[in-house]
């Protein structure tokens, strides 16, 4: 038996029944789509590299404690390796539809947390894998390593004939089990000492560490004002819309050298972009000043906690100036608010204040989570969230993956959630919508694709390297035939 983190937990608590809380990515490979058996067999092969995909939650009775994680007696591999296909022609289009409705279904909170989709019929004999897991489990950068296990012909391998070794789960505990074990841990003072003995050991840097908090607070505090009234906050429904784009890293890197900031800088820039042209196609005033606000999570992941696969996360706040109509005006007014939030440290204080949380209540901690869902109008607009992939190709049953979409939970009052996932010399691009309160994401994902474009053609603006990247660019974006029409215009 193991408990969950007071930020697992939160994530838990947030959920509802219109806000699943998984997050998850469509990755599409090379062909032919190997045999089913196949891929069954190589999972089996690496479930005992993640425990954690064989573990249920158990709630504590009372909740006099966090939910607790336990092996499920029941587990069925076949219940959570799913087989489907698209029908002709099978193009991006019906496997995005697909995967909207697919990534709108909550997980079933009786079984381990998580699916994995096998999906057949793309045209050009391609095939993809859609993958759900709990939010509860891992954040973006431990879905990484995730995905290194699980879709790695390495770690094959690395464990021939794993598959075959037969496992036990451990007993089942009753309830009172679980709540007398709960009650044993939060009265024993081990972990007490311990955090006690580390500050008396290193007071210095206990000290800076309190500074380094005090000077975040107050950067943070003007971040946590409630942002004005937009189409794009309000209530959300149960059903998603999903969208995508992709932008070579080469070229982002370009831009970088020809104008300045870093490459998050520049992939902000390239979803300004895109709020600044779904704003404009919704007719709303985009004045010069407006800006859209977004939450930046932040990992927070020391080096030696690669494998850990939990949630190590902290969030800063940005505004998208979305009102500047000159991309280079954007990048620069990007850059210098980053930098000043690098600055005054935002994202240490938002770890300090995730880790204070474990000091409360967990049924206090789990209606303070619930409250933030139910707050009507937040201190954000949106969510950008940039996760780090591998910059080598990834093979699975020795069949390449060429590209990797991201997909992460709209949650609250906000509609509209970006995730960018970079793998080998690309950036994908995954757009979660509202399906009622955002019909029209695909006009955002357009926009990053002009965005870079844009920017490409003010930081090298030879002819025939624009030309490619804006083929590249068109090609991969979900284009909606209005935002196609004014293109062409």
């Amino acid at each position: 038996m193991e408990w969950m983190s007071p930020v697992d937990s939160s994530f838990l608590h947030v959920e509802n029944d219109t806000t699943p809380m998984h997050i998850g990515a469509v990755s599409i490979f090379e062909g032919p789509p190997p045999p089913f058996e196949e891929l069954r067999a190589m999972v089996a092969g690496k479930l005992g590299l993640v425990p954690r995909y064989r573990q249920k939650v158990r709630s504590v009775p009372l909740a006099v404690g966090a939910p607790v994680w336990i092996d499920d007696p029941h587990f069925s591999l076949d219940y959570h390796l799913r087989h489907t296909a698209i029908p002709a022609p099978g193009s991006e289009e019906q496997l995005r539809h697909m995967a909207s409705r697919v990534f709108s279904q909550h997980l079933d909170r009786d079984k381990p947390l998580w699916e994995l989709w096998a999906v057949e019929g793309l045209d050009g004999g391609r095939w993809a894998l859609l993958s759900k897991v709990h939010h509860c489990m891992v954040d973006g950068v431990a879905a990484t390593d995730l995905m290194s296990v699980m879709f790695s012909d390495a770690t094959v391998e690395a464990n021939p004939g794993a598959w075959t070794r037969e496992w036990s789960p451990a007993p089942e505990p009753t309830g009172p089990e679980v709540l007398v074990r709960t009650l044993a841990r939060r009265a024993s003072p081990a972990g007490q000492l311990e955090s006690l003995r580390r500050v008396l050991a290193a007071p210095r840097e206990t000290l800076r560490s309190l500074a380094e908090m005090a000077r975040a607070l107050v950067a943070a505090s003007s971040s946590m004002r409630p942002v004005a009234s937009s189409s794009l906050t309000g209530p959300i429904g149960p059903h998603r819309r999903w969208s995508w784009a992709q932008a070579s890293l080469s070229d982002v890197k370009a831009v970088r050298s020809e104008l300045g900031g870093t490459v998050n800088d520049v992939v902000l820039t390239l979803i300004t972009n895109g709020f600044r042209e779904l704003l404009d196609a919704r007719g709303e005033d985009v004045e010069e000043d407006r800006v859209v606000r977004t939450m930046v999570p932040v990992s927070v992941r020391r080096k030696g906690e690669r494998g850990v696969y939990n949630n190590r996360v902290s969030a800063v706040f940005a505004g998208l100036p979305v009102g500047l109509d000159d991309p280079v005006r954007r990048l620069q007014r990007i850059r210098a608010e980053m930098d000043g939030i690098k600055e005054s440290k935002q994202a240490v204080a938002g770890d300090v204040l995730t880790s204070m949380s474990g000091f409360a209540p967990p049924l206090l901690l789990a209606l303070g989570s619930r409250l933030v869902t139910l707050s009507p109008r937040l201190n954000m607009h949106t969510a950008t969230t940039n996760v780090p992939g591998p910059q080598q190709p990834v093979q699975t049953l020795g069949r390449r993956m060429l590209e990797s979409y991201p997909f992460v939970p709209v949650v609250g009052s906000i509609r509209i959630v970006v995730a960018i996932f970079s793998y080998d010399g690309n950036l994908f691009f995954g757009v979660t919508g509202d399906y009622d309160g955002a019909p029209d994401i695909d006009t955002l994902t357009a926009g990053i694709a002009r965005g870079t474009d844009e920017l490409l053609a003010l930081a090298a603006p030879a002819p025939r390297k624009v030309r490619r990247s804006a083929g590249r660019a068109r090609r991969k974006a979900a284009s909606p035939p209005a935002a196609s029409a004014r293109s062409a215009s």
